[in-house]
Parts: structure tokens; C-alpha cells; sequence
């Protein structure tokens, strides 16, 4: 069961986003991906306050998807993605993304903090970054 709110559009537009920040992680790192966006739906907190829907997510200025400026974005989504989103639109969880709100890819290693926020682990090239309990109770 759906965890958000969606319809096609909005699954085509995270499929897109997944395959645009991670396909080079495999199927694993774009579903933290996944996880990471639909957490900043649910959260309404922090940087995520009224973020509702999958396009406010994906679009959100300051603070969205690098992905989005790039033409890889705009390509269409593949049944693959599709299905990969629809997995974290039921709400699977992956760790270290499983209640993080970030990630980026650095050049060397994850720092232990990011914004103040605590580094969560790694996966191939990306750092994963997730709030306190206190900070964002609904991503926990």
C-alpha cells in the first residue's frame, strides 16, 4: 500500500529521477534514491516543510535534484524504473537510506556529518544523511 499519494505522472516523474541520480548504482542505490525522496514527502520537516507531492519533491528550489537540470532527466522512464519507484512508493526501505533526507556523492570519503546531519553509511559512491528522530519524528 502506498505510503503517498500519487498517480502515473508523478511515478514516470520519480522513475525518471531515480535513473537520472543513481543508474550507475544498480537497482540497490536507486532505490535508496527513492527512499530518500519519498522520506522528504513524508517528513514535513526541516528543509522538507509542505513538500506533499512527488513533483514538489523533485522540483523543490532551493534544496531539489541536481538531476532535474540536466537533459538525462527528461528522458523517458523504462518499466525497470517504474517498478523500482513503485517499490518505494509502498514504502520498502533500504539502509543506510532507510531514514535519511540526503545524500551526495563526494570525492573521497563521507564526512561524519553533512549540514548537521549524521552520515547513515555509504553505498558504492553515494553518502547517505538522515535526522535526528527528534528533528524529523516522521521519517522513523
Amino acid at each position: 500500500m502506498a505510503v503517498i499519494q500519487y498517480n502515473a505522472s508523478d511515478l514516470d516523474m520519480l522513475a525518471r529521477l531515480l535513473r537520472a541520480e543513481a543508474e550507475g548504482e544498480g537497482d540497490l542505490g536507486m532505490l535508496m534514491v527513492g527512499n530518500v525522496g519519498i522520506n522528504r514527502i513524508i517528513g514535513n520537516c526541516l528543509d522538507f516543510k509542505n513538500i506533499r507531492r512527488i513533483p514538489d519533491m523533485v522540483y523543490q528550489s532551493p534544496g531539489g535534484f541536481e538531476a532535474v537540470q540536466k537533459p538525462y532527466f527528461y528522458q523517458k522512464a523504462r518499466d525497470s524504473e517504474k517498478r523500482l519507484a513503485k517499490r518505494v512508493i509502498d514504502g520498502q526501505r533500504f539502509h543506510p537510506a532507510s531514514n535519511g533526507l540526503w545524500f551526495f556523492r563526494p570525492e573521497g570519503s563521507c564526512p561524519p556529518t553533512w549540514y548537521n546531519q549524521a552520515n547513515t553509511g555509504r553505498f558504492k559512491a553515494h553518502c547517505f544523511f538522515a535526522p535526528t528522530p527528534s528533528n524529523c519524528p516522521e521519517v522513523y
